[in-house]
């Protein structure tokens, strides 16, 4: 009998440690572990030693620690038209270089305008666009075709980011006034054939006028040979926009397709790609592709801005276009919102804010910033 009692006093001292061990790890009242305690006692006492021997063993859960996930190191210099690192060394502090790009249906497609950092889209005469294709590495800069004329607010949007203004041509009226009276900095191909030339290969197939291409590989040297500064200016040398560090949702709108309307002929529309977070450019219903990589033309930034326009020459139909500031969209990340936009003057920047007027952050990577007459013919969804 006194083995007996002795086991069983041993298995009921074992079966109280281990609930004790439970009380302890709880962060329950003490109140219920302590009940909880002279329950399993009074049972232990009038059990078998098999019983106590089966209860499971009580262990505590390991500790696990988390790194931090470490951010890529950046492989380039700060870019200031896309907030991401993709300048080389020799471009710190150097002066955008603006393209003008002949867009008319029979001039397509085009080549070198996938590598710009920012597409800027305007009407022109009749029913047609043309764009301004904007570099922020100016030894980057890969040959751009087809090269056309300037129209008087392509150089003014362009001092929005102190741009070296490259064109063709122009028209010898408002263009060449403002050219002249703004003392643009620019290199023109009707007398520059260092930097500019034809393709003799589009030539076999285009129209002559289709055919100039702007030798992006000279751009320094020919910057040094017209004695042209390359350097930004202290008040220019900041990003266009304040660039968030990360993407980000612009609204709670959802837009994964969107159509900005120029005319009933020209128009651009864009599919948003969740996997890679960018809008896909089409034009006139086709994907805008450059030629010389076979891309198709993607943006993080869509920007539709609306704008007025009126005709101020009958003969050639030249127009003018309000480039002060009016309403309209920004999109991105699979989101749109409405906005208002601003320019003070002809050098100053483009403001972009919320419809209450406070300036809005602005997604880093790739901009297009279509400027059209008919921004209530937008269409998203």
């Amino acid at each position: 009998m006194k083995i007996k009692i002795h086991k069983l006093a041993a298995a009921a001292a074992a079966l109280l440690c281990a609930v004790t061990l439970v009380s302890c790890g709880s962060k329950g009242g003490s109140s219920k572990a302590n009940a909880s305690v002279t329950q399993q006692t009074t049972t232990a006492t009038t059990t078998s030693v098999t019983t106590a021997a089966t209860t499971p063993a009580i262990t505590q859960p390991e500790e696990t620690t988390t790194t931090p996930e470490e951010k890529p190191v950046p492989n380039g210099k700060y870019n200031n038209l896309t907030g991401e690192y993709t300048l080389s060394d020799a471009a710190v502090g150097k002066r955008p270089i603006a393209v003008m790009v002949n867009n008319i249906t029979f001039s397509l497609p085009q080549y070198g305008i996938a590598a710009a950092d920012m597409i800027i889209e305007c009407p022109v005469e009749g029913t047609i666009t043309r764009l301004m294709a904007v570099y922020g590495d100016m030894t980057k800069i890969p040959s751009v075709c087809s090269i056309r004329s300037c129209r008087y607010y392509f150089p003014i949007l362009a001092q929005s980011f102190d741009a070296v203004y490259m064109h063709w041509g122009k028209d010898e009226t408002v263009a060449k006034d403002t050219l002249e009276s703004l003392k643009i900095d620019r290199l023109d191909g009707y007398n520059n054939s260092f930097v500019f030339g034809r393709d003799e290969e589009r030539m076999k197939t285009f129209a002559y006028e289709h055919t100039g291409y702007y030798k992006g590989a000279l751009t320094e040297q020919a910057l040094d040979q017209a004695g042209i500064r390359k350097t930004l200016k202290d008040d220019k040398n900041k990003p266009v926009f304040p660039f968030c560090e990360e993407a980000q949702a612009v609204s709670d709108t959802q837009c994964t397709k969107c159509k900005a309307v120029f005319s009933a002929d020209y128009f651009s529309d864009f599919a948003y790609n969740a996997d890679e977070d960018v809008y896909y450019k089409s034009h006139n219903g086709a994907p805008h592709i450059d030629s010389s990589t076979g891309q198709q033309l993607a943006f993080e930034n869509v920007f539709i801005l609306g704008t007025t326009t009126r005709i101020i020459n009958q003969n050639n139909l030249l127009i003018s276009l309000d480039w002060h500031g009016g309403d309209g969209y920004y999109i991105s990340h699979g989101s749109i919102t409405p906005i208002k936009w601003s320019k003070a003057d002809e050098f100053a920047d483009i403001v972009i804010t919320d419809k209450n007027g406070s300036v809005i952050n602005i997604n880093p990577g790739k901009s297009y910033l279509g400027f059209t007459p008919r921004l209530s013919d937008t269409i998203y969804s």
